[in-house]
């Protein structure tokens, strides 16, 4: 069954995963079993998903987010969006976020 998101949910990081800045990009490290892809022990984040990730502190809401990210980067309001779902949706079905 594929995970739905929703822009009026609000999601943070899973506590099964820790997250570190290290050379300008995020890496996300599963720390329990079950979470995120056994192919992939690392997931790493450029600086719009950084940027999507540091928004997710339990008070935004998707919509929210969307609307912060159109006011910091010049895309298009649909592609940032898109974008933003897209992101969440995936993060979302591997385990990494959850709904508040």
């Amino acid at each position: 069954m594929e995970a739905k998101v929703s822009l009026d949910a609000v999601y943070v990081p899973s506590e099964d995963v820790v997250a570190r800045l290290i050379e300008n990009e995020l890496i996300i490290v599963p720390i329990a079993a079950g979470i995120g892809d056994m192919e992939d022990e690392l997931y790493t984040l450029n600086k719009s998903g950084r940027a999507i990730w540091d928004l997710l502190d339990g008070k935004n809401r998707l919509k929210d987010v969307v609307e912060k990210l159109c006011v910091e980067f010049e895309d298009p309001d649909a592609e940032i969006e898109r974008d933003v779902l897209g992101l969440i949706t995936e993060l979302f079905q591997r385990r990494m976020l959850v709904e508040v």
